[in-house]
């Protein structure tokens, strides 16, 4: 195997701050983190790292102690009220910390539109040196790989690409055969977890489970080496893996970073 870039994801250990989780990554043996400008949700306690310039003082402090790097950013949704120009702000952000990528979510059911805007965004985006990319969720309006590709395809930009998640790969019944057709430059990293069981009915469940209760890579029913070699070799990995459970049961953001690590690494080696 390869040297991979290894990201840990702010979800994986949602409760760190952002200079913490920096010492989790090192400690735990990622070369990168990607961390969070924008909460996910209205309920999510939220480090303001747009707002707070102390604490990008601390992270920036902690970055370059430990050598640990920044992988991308996130997460923006466009929204059918959203203006593009707001989000200025965090791609400075992003652009000071040495980010290269950008998580981006579509929650607007006009996809002309939605589409327009994603453009836009890359745009925005392309002289900090940032590339969004369009997470595709079965409960937004990016549902599946074949309607992200088709937007990202049709923002025509060359900076566009799609993010591709295993477990909304999973969830949204995405297909290999389109991934393999999805072009090298359309996606500059992977995020990676494993689904346990069949797929829910109930969106409400999907979205629970996404948030909450994901597994590490080869402990659930995910075909994760035959997704990874669907994309580019080498690609760099995000481990975006929360368990609540696990949390509750006290176990550490650091255990529960190693538990990440040391899974994705065994799959990698199947690759």
């Amino acid at each position: 195997m390869t040297d991979r870039i290894i990201s840990l994801a702010a979800l994986t250990v949602l409760e760190l701050s952002p200079p913490d989780m920096v010492e989790v990554a090192a400690r735990a043996g990622y070369s990168h983190v990607g961390l969070r400008t924008e909460p996910a949700t209205a309920e999510e306690y939220h480090f303001p790292l747009v707002r707070d310039a102390e604490l990008r003082r601390q992270t920036a402090a902690r970055l370059r102690d430990t050598g640990i790097k920044v992988l991308d950013i996130e997460i923006l949704r466009l929204k059918p009220d959203t203006v593009v120009a707001d989000f200025a702000a965090h791609l400075a952000v992003g652009a000071e910390f040495g980010a290269t990528e950008l998580l981006v979510a579509g929650n607007d059911p006009d996809e002309a539109r939605l589409t327009e805007r994603f453009a836009q965004l890359c745009d925005l985006a392309r002289p900090y040196g940032i590339r969004p990319h369009l997470e595709f969720m079965p409960w937004t309006d990016a549902k599946d790989l074949a309607q992200a590709m088709r937007i990202v395809e049709n923002a025509g930009r060359e900076n566009a690409c799609v993010l591709v998640d295993a477990f909304h790969f999973d969830r949204s019944a995405s297909r290999l055969h389109d991934l393999k057709a999805l072009p090298a430059f359309r996606t500059h990293y992977v995020q990676l977890c494993d689904v346990a069981g069949p797929r829910p009915y109930d969106m409400a469940e999907i979205l629970r489970q996404a948030r909450n209760e994901r597994r590490f890579p080869g402990q659930g029913d995910c075909d994760l080496v035959g997704l990874l070699q669907a994309l580019p070799a080498d690609l760099p990995v995000s481990l975006e893996i929360p368990t609540r459970q696990l949390l509750e049961q006290g176990i550490s953001a650091l255990e529960r970073a190693q538990m990440a690590i040391d899974s994705a690494r065994e799959v990698l080696a199947r690759v």
